[in-house]
């Protein structure tokens, strides 16, 4: 098999949610000999019962597969397989829709961070630009915390294509914005919504801006500018889910 095709992932929470989710996927489980803690033991129940290969391999050989990571005793090498991979038309599909879109977000940190968030809050998946950000790679999958195995994420060759499409479907477009003069809170988000969040830096792109059927800010009240764009994405993705919960 190609190197290309396949990936090691590494950490408890991204190792066990890929056993659960995605146990067809994945070619071997390595842990750390010696651990035998209640984490360990309960990836290891799961892959046994799951049919996943197991190997106990020293805390050296763990750091040649997860170089410069911390490991947390286990890794797993598992399959790219996207054959069955959810794709937009799917979710579009849907009855009721949340869509976490990132414009020119790079930092796989970020987008892990914003992947774990999406999965808490119910996100249907975080769609980006193939282009412009990069794709699920094993730092992401441990910051997302297992949420990398359970939120899709999809690319798409041009995300202002991707968002008129999504208009198309009876998803209403909310761009983030910090000179929008309407706030998260003014808003109905109630709606089949997709959630638009820019770069840190520059923002969303000027024709992803002008394919957002509304834009809308999160208020500041202290003297810093903006936020980071996990934490900014956070906290609208929380007031989508208050105003969900309140309109059942």
């Amino acid at each position: 098999m190609s190197k290309k095709s396949q990936e090691i992932i590494y950490g408890i929470h991204a190792v066990e949610a890929a056993i659960r989710n995605q146990p067809e996927n994945i070619l071997q489980v390595f842990v750390q000999q010696g651990r035998n803690d209640n984490r360990i033991k309960t990836i290891l129940n799961l892959a046994k019962n799951s049919g996943v290969s197991l190997q106990a391999i020293s805390n050296d050989k763990l750091k040649d597969k997860c170089p410069k990571a911390r490991h947390q005793g286990v890794a797993a090498e598992i399959r790219c397989n996207n054959s069955n991979a959810i794709t937009l038309d799917d979710i579009l599909e849907k009855e009721s829709v949340l869509l976490l879109v990132l414009d020119e977000v790079q930092d796989p940190h970020n987008i892990g961070a914003c992947l774990r968030t999406a999965d808490a809050v119910g996100v249907d998946a975080v769609v980006v630009s193939k282009n412009r950000s990069p794709a699920l790679t094993p730092v992401m999958r441990n910051v997302a915390s297992g949420a990398a195995e359970t939120v899709p994420y999809i690319m798409v060759s041009n995300l202002a294509r991707a968002l008129d499409k999504i208009k198309d479907s009876n998803v209403w477009v909310m761009g983030t914005s910090g000179d929008a003069d309407q706030t998260i809170y003014d808003t109905n988000a109630t709606q089949r919504l997709a959630l638009v969040m820019g770069s840190e830096g520059k923002g969303m792109r000027r024709l992803t801006r002008e394919a957002c059927d509304e834009l809308i800010s999160i208020p500041m009240q202290g003297s810093v500018e903006s936020l980071n764009i996990s934490v900014a994405t956070a906290v609208c993705l929380y007031e989508v889910r208050r105003q969900l919960q309140c309109k059942s």
